[in-house]
């Protein structure tokens, strides 16, 4: 059975379009260690969530009556952290996250939490997790450990635009429309701030084919209200040195998929 949702202290913000992001407990803390006061050590995906709050405090010093903002769950599906639930939130404060909502949920029933609040983007680092919430139409990324390595004043997106053939209908489609939604509000983040100094940075990169297949690319996104900021294409050239230096939080890969 799901929990009742555990509220913080975090200023409510208007509900007109947030961008609602959901990232495991497992993802952001790391597992068993804790600090000398008790406290969880920050895990992979804390340079993620300090490089969204970064963006949220720059988009409102832009426009404090801003409304298109991150609004950041923290799932828990571990039953020993669901146990220590008070650690948790301490552990959100002492490190300065603003984290919106608590949802404590089991393994089988995570899925409805991010149904539940109109999730947009899933981060874990449970492969299965990830897989699950694709099948249901969520756009979920599986953050891996070049992650915690990445910038935390800057959130960095990069796009990999080669085309997927995928099926017309369910699973496929919907995770299509997920990531495709998801990346127009990025867009329309990134198009807030002039070309330099922005808190937002988008790349594409193309592994496969010429300058056409790269230009198609850059349409789609365009299409979507998103314009890169860099882009490579490497033409069957291993995307490894250009992951490495670009450091992106992570990849986006599903609206270029082809129906």
């Amino acid at each position: 059975m799901v929990s009742t949702d555990q509220k913080t202290d975090v200023k409510e913000k208007e509900a007109d379009c947030p961008v609602v992001v959901a990232v495991t407990s497992h993802a952001v803390f790391e597992s068993g260690a804790e600090d000398p006061d008790g406290l969880y050590v920050g895990g992979i995906a804390f340079p993620l969530l300090q490089a969204l709050q970064k963006v949220n405090e720059r988009l409102l010093k832009e426009n404090p009556a801003e409304s298109l903002l991150f609004d950041v769950i923290l799932i828990t599906t571990e039953s020993q952290q669901q146990q220590e639930s008070s650690r948790i939130t301490e552990s959100i404060r002492h490190h300065g996250l603003k984290v919106s909502r608590f949802c404590f949920s089991n393994e089988e029933d995570f899925m409805e939490n991010l149904l539940n609040n109109n999730v947009h983007l899933f981060l874990t680092t449970n492969r299965n997790e990830a897989l699950q919430g694709s099948q249901k139409g969520v756009l979920s990324v599986l953050l891996d450990e070049h992650t915690a390595s990445c910038p935390t004043e800057q959130l960095r997106v990069l796009f990999c635009g080669d085309a997927v053939v995928q099926s017309e209908a369910g699973p496929a489609l919907a995770s299509k429309q997920a990531a495709q939604s998801f990346s127009a509000q990025i867009g329309k983040m990134r198009g807030r701030f002039g070309p330099f100094d922005s808190p937002i940075s988008i790349a594409l990169v193309t592994s496969r084919g010429g300058r056409e297949s790269c230009g198609d690319a850059l349409r789609t996104l365009r299409s979507l209200g998103v314009n890169a900021d860099e882009a490579y294409c490497l033409a069957g050239v291993p995307r490894g040195p250009i992951k490495r230096l670009l450091r992106p939080h992570f990849l986006l890969s599903e609206c270029f998929s082809s129906n």
